[in-house]
């Protein structure tokens, strides 16, 4: 595994030369997952404790107990756009208390994989229905200017990106994780494909002060194009805090976050010096008996968010809404995402063992 991992940094490092650093090439795979993140304004990276975490943070996945699965559809700029995400984890290893010497033998991991899809359907593709066009580029003479609609074609424009996710708890408070990450992009007959790494770890300083750094791109993502074409991905630091307090008979839970990148982005970023810039994240949610909750957030693209969720035994059904601009030119975006946990004592971590 080192020898491979060291493979891939010699690779990358000898392609430089040929790649140019590409501004916004890896903005897909920053929208965000899962209907309780978003909704608190994607302020997760520290407080993530789920299936989820192979997104938000690798290292939270190694906090589950049982198998779990989820599910999201996200439609948006008036149905042009569909965002769907689907993941699937499992625990393995559990920890053991030394019976001489008292002391706990940390073994908690677990195992994730996760796709994220961004696509455009049915793109109408009209470059040879011009057929009054001769192949000089000029109207022939006494041709009408119409197209020709038999000749008109359609193609799709899709980005996926697949996150293979290891984690493991090596203390009480402290976790790891590392994702590796493939990505396909695909415009028509174009096509570019890449390969990144994340590294993330999360502390969890008290019983409810939970604190977590994931690192993506944390290698920079080479993409390389059909094209010819080389783009390469920076990296981005993700900064997660969240703590729990009890009141109203609940659970109020405030996080704050920032995404940290090397981009260059001095009008879109809220915080600027050079090419390093800061979008920070807020979130709160209330949980109310572990039935239900009602959230709150503000992300990094400048947007209000408000969520709900309904909590059952082995589901969680989760909602949230973000308004992207002041005049609805953009629409609303309404995200649905469904979890479920195969919590039965069977399934549980350590069961087996």
């Amino acid at each position: 595994m080192k020898k491979l991992i060291l493979a891939v940094l010699v690779l990358t490092s000898m392609s430089f030369a040929d790649v140019k650093i590409a501004k916004y090439a890896g903005e897909f795979m920053a929208i965000g997952v899962g209907g309780r993140a978003l909704g608190m304004g994607s302020a997760y990276t520290g407080l993530v404790g789920d299936v989820t975490a192979g997104y938000w943070n690798p290292a939270g996945l190694a906090r589950i107990m049982y198998p779990e699965i989820a599910l999201m559809h996200d439609e948006r700029y008036g149905n042009l756009v569909n965002y769907d995400y689907a993941a699937v984890a499992l625990p393995f290893g559990a920890n053991t208390v030394n019976a001489e010497t008292h002391e706990t033998d940390y073994r908690a991991s677990s195992l994730g994989i996760s796709l994220v899809r961004l696509g455009i359907d049915e793109i109408y593709d009209t470059r040879k229905a011009w057929n009054d066009v001769n192949q000089d580029g000029l109207f022939n003479d006494g041709a009408s200017i119409r197209p020709d609609y038999t000749q008109i074609t359609s193609f799709n424009a899709a980005d996926y990106a697949l996150y293979l996710t290891y984690a493991r708890q090596s203390s009480e408070k402290f976790f790891y994780g590392v994702n590796l990450k493939l990505i396909r992009r695909n415009i028509g007959e174009y096509h570019g494909t890449g390969i990144g790494f994340d590294a993330g770890v999360q502390y969890l300083a008290t019983e409810r002060l939970f604190l977590g750094v994931n690192i993506q791109d944390v290698t920079t993502t080479l993409v390389a194009w059909s094209t010819g074409t080389n783009e390469l991905i920076s990296p981005t630091v993700k900064l997660g805090a969240a703590y729990r307090l009890n009141a109203l008979g609940g659970i109020f839970t405030p996080a704050i976050g920032g995404d940290v990148r090397f981009e260059n982005r001095r009008f879109a970023s809220r915080v600027h010096l050079g090419a390093l810039s800061l979008d920070p994240v807020f979130g709160l949610e209330y949980e109310y008996k572990n039935a239900f909750a009602l959230r709150v957030g503000y992300n990094d693209v400048k947007s209000l968010t408000v969520g709900a969720g309904i909590h059952l035994r082995k589901l969680d059904i989760d909602y949230s809404f973000a308004k992207f601009d002041a005049t609805d030119q953009l629409g609303n975006t309404h995200r649905i995402s469904l979890r479920i946990t195969l919590q039965e004592d069977k399934f549980r971590r350590g069961s087996g063992e």
